[in-house]
């Protein structure tokens, strides 16, 4: 983020825009809307600027740039089409500490002027940094069509009995019941025009809840997907924003995690091999304490929270303590990363079926069906399999897998650093080693690993050490 987003209050605060033309002019539109008092400083103006003065709406120094124009100014915008004189105010601007914006020149700025959605007191800004004002007008566009304009009403409504929420009920209760009333039927009513009713379902809700006293814990038990953002759920997405604390796992991208709400108190619980952060039990323990201290809880975990998440031990302590909970499933790791991988799990000419199998028992040990995993035509999919992979080969191929079957490994799938080493069985071990991959990782043996030449689509990473003359089913 190149740039804070934030809104100054200019009610009544001395503004200064320095030009006369009409882009001038949009400025200082903007300037009186939020209450500034203006002062354009320019030998001539523009029409719809000459009416504003002759209206007593904007106050004009008739004259051209000079540095008194900006003293005890609160914010100053240049638009004079002189890159010269613009270059001069946004200089004598910041050696006073002004906030200055120089139109379409981001290098002069010290702030930005966005593309306003305006749905008072609602008002929503986008910008882009200045790369392309274009754009950010395009998403306005956007957004104006998505948001409507009783929006405002809705948060009028708000703003007028929030003390009153204040009043009746505690803290902890307070979010929840706000997102209960702008998700459901009272807001359904503002919208539709029935804003008088509106108001007397807000006051009988109120006074319900009141009644009704503290609203238990919840726990919410969400798949993140293996990395990509854009990859989670909407359920997935809803939950993290309504969440009051976040329990997360080591495999859960930095990406995702701000997509949590912001003022949420995040604990990191994550567990790689001989290193835990906390205790399973442990974990366990904390939601179940969490939830009954009246908290919505969000165990975030990567992939799928059913396919080697131990979700099932959560939830089974969760359901023996009477703790509220939701499951939402996530893009498991074996689909995700195949699918970034351009390796299909199944297909009619290579393999009519899939197994997915962890390659790091609770023991330690990695003592697998090696005879069920050795059939043909069958794709095998490790997860956390990267440092026993020499085993895994060595077994494979004791037990029927031939030798120059491909596989694959795969690291950080999905994300701009995926990288991908192809090879046959025999040498995939090696191959892996030399190219220094590290967890988290997932490996793919079959021979599906051969359609990789054809349909490897995803181009966010590096491949890892291409070897053009490489064996079948190797990059």
């Amino acid at each position: 983020m190149e740039t804070l987003p934030i809104f100054l209050k200019l009610d009544g605060q001395p503004c200064a825009v320095i030009g006369g033309g009409e882009v001038a002019a949009r400025k200082v539109a903007l300037l009186l809307d939020a209450g500034a008092r203006v002062t354009v400083t320019a030998p001539k103006l523009c029409g719809t600027l000459a009416e504003l003065v002759h209206d007593g709406r904007v106050a004009h120094r008739e004259t051209v740039f000079r540095a008194e124009a900006i003293d005890d100014v609160a914010l100053v915008i240049a638009a004079t089409g002189d890159r010269a004189v613009n270059a001069d105010v946004s200089r004598l601007a910041r050696s006073r500490r002004i906030p200055v914006n120089v139109v379409d020149d981001p290098a002069l700025c010290s702030f930005i002027l966005p593309a306003i959605v305006d749905r008072s007191p609602v008002v929503i800004a986008v910008s882009t940094g200045g790369a392309s004002p274009v754009l950010a007008r395009l998403l306005r566009a956007r957004l104006e069509a998505l948001i409507p304009a009783t929006y405002g009403q809705l948060a009028t409504l708000v703003q007028r009995l929030r003390e009153r929420v204040k009043q009746r009920l505690p803290q902890p209760a307070r979010r929840p019941f706000w997102e209960k009333v702008l998700q459901g039927p009272i807001a359904e009513l503002v919208f539709s025009g029935r804003a008088a009713r509106a108001e007397q379902a807000l006051e009988r809700a109120i006074e319900d809840e009141a009644h009704a006293g503290p609203p238990p814990g919840e726990v919410y038990l969400v798949g993140a997907g293996p990395g990509h953002p854009e990859l989670l759920t909407f359920a997935a997405m809803r939950l993290m924003q309504q969440a009051d604390v976040v329990l997360h796992d080591h495999l859960v991208s930095p990406a995702i995690l701000e997509l949590t709400r912001r003022d949420a108190q995040r604990i990191y619980v994550g567990k790689q091999r001989a290193n835990h952060a906390m205790r399973q039990e442990h974990i366990n323990e904390l939601m179940v304490e969490l939830a009954k201290q009246g908290k919505r809880v969000l165990r975030l975990k990567g992939g799928d929270p059913y396919v080697f998440g131990r979700g099932g031990e959560e939830i089974e302590t969760l359901a023996a303590s009477g703790i509220r909970f939701q499951v939402v499933p996530g893009v498991t790791a074996a689909c995700g990363v195949a699918a970034y991988a351009g390796i299909p799990l199944t297909h009619r000419d290579y393999a009519q079926s899939c197994v997915l199998v962890t390659g790091h028992l609770k023991d330690g040990s990695m003592n697998l069906d090696w005879h069920g995993l050795a059939r043909p035509r069958q794709t095998v999919v490790v997860y956390m399999g990267l440092l026993g992979l020499q085993k895994l080969a060595d077994e494979l191929i004791a037990h029927g897998m031939p030798p120059d079957m491909p596989a694959a490994v795969v690291q950080q799938a999905t994300l701009p650093q995926q990288r991908v080493v192809t090879a046959t069985l025999a040498d995939l071990p090696r191959r892996v080693e030399e190219a220094g991959l590290h967890p988290p990782t997932l490996v793919i043996v079959g021979d599906v690993v051969k359609l990789r030449d054809k349909l490897a689509w995803y181009d966010g990473g590096k491949e890892a050490m291409p070897e053009p003359h490489a064996a079948a089913g190797a990059e």
